[in-house]
């Protein structure tokens, strides 16, 4: 019993220090960017991406909707696209590239910060991220223009209404989402050290490791990005943190997966909200996980080619501090 009661407190120390960097990061941006939200700062640059709507055959003003998701994030980012366009005008291709920029570029202050503190450097990621995004939805508008795939009115399942805006819907849902944060966080710390120790997490990595290979991603990584894939950045890049402090994971490696969860992360709950306002579900879960394996598959043989001096001043957060031959022995 005694040994339970210790190896609790220690995860619960684990857990601890994990949440804590994560809400040093979350809580400052979340206020900077809901004071951007309540003096209409973010509204007012909105019309100076209205030309790059065009060029997704967008209409202008959904600009406004693709700026709240960047800042914001995606649940904010939908609320609003029905209030800019009435659902009549616009077609599932529409709905769909949209929620493609959503699915790369959302929420970018707060889970670049989190990529940043795992290693990563910051520019570098957001700029990957952004321009793969970018080119993704671009290539969905030329495939559906020429095609006419998905060129049907669009009749989504839900049509969100704004709830309560101002600092109160902002302070509860702020505390809310630290709330369950901490709890998932809790649950993922014990469960990966129980999956470790059963032997399962070798089982999962034998069957993730052909597609994530594809990608440049190792044995050291894989568990982590998976996390990252399936329940976002904030809970994978908060592991990877600690992970990368440790020297478990490569710096080459850190990079990587913090690549592909810019492009694939949380493939569950963000499918399923941009899928319920509409979006094609096979182009925004299984285009979107292709297009991130290969990309990433493509950014690893760069920067492999990449001298160590080079990869250190372009693509870390901390140049020169970890050497890239850490935990080779593992992959």
């Amino acid at each position: 019993m005694a040994s339970v009661g210790r190896y609790i407190a220690e995860k619960t120390r684990e857990t601890i220090e994990i949440y804590w960097e994560l809400v040093r990061i979350i809580v400052p941006v979340a206020v900077v960017t809901q004071v951007l939200v309540e003096t209409g700062a973010i509204r007012a640059v909105a019309p100076a991406f209205a030309p790059l709507m065009e060029l997704y055959g967008l209409p202008p003003a959904l600009a406004l909707a693709w700026l709240t998701s960047l800042l914001v994030g995606i649940w904010g980012a939908v609320i609003v696209v029905f209030a800019l366009v009435p659902v009549e005008t616009l077609t599932v291709a529409d709905i769909t590239i949209l929620s493609s920029l959503f699915l790369f570029g959302h929420a970018l202050p707060v889970e670049q910060r989190i990529i940043q503190k795992a290693g990563a450097g910051l520019i570098v990621t957001t700029v990957l991220r952004l321009l793969g995004g970018m080119v993704f939805a671009f290539l969905l508008h030329m495939v559906f223009r020429s095609t006419g795939w998905l060129s049907e009115p669009l009749n989504p399942t839900w049509v969100p209404m704004a709830g309560d805006g101002g600092w109160s819907g902002f302070l509860r849902g702020t505390i809310e989402t630290l709330i369950s944060m901490f709890v998932i966080l809790y649950g993922l710390n014990i469960f990966m050290d129980l999956f470790r120790r059963s032997g399962l997490m070798d089982r999962m990595n034998t069957v993730i490791a052909p597609l994530f290979a594809i990608a440049g991603l190792k044995k050291q990584a894989l568990p982590i990005t998976a996390i990252g894939m399936f329940l976002g950045v904030s809970f994978g890049g908060g592991l990877l943190i600690r992970e990368a402090r440790s020297g478990a994971v490569e710096p080459r490696q850190v990079f990587l997966a913090c690549i592909f969860m810019g492009f694939t992360h949380s493939v569950i709950e963000d499918t399923l909200v941009v899928v319920a306002i509409g979006a094609d579900f096979n182009t925004v879960f299984f285009a979107r996980l292709l297009f991130g394996v290969l990309a990433t598959g493509l950014i690893s043989v760069i920067i492999g080619r990449m001298p160590d001096r080079w990869f250190e001043a372009l693509c870390c957060h901390h140049a020169g501090t970890r050497n890239d031959k850490v935990a080779t022995a593992e992959s």
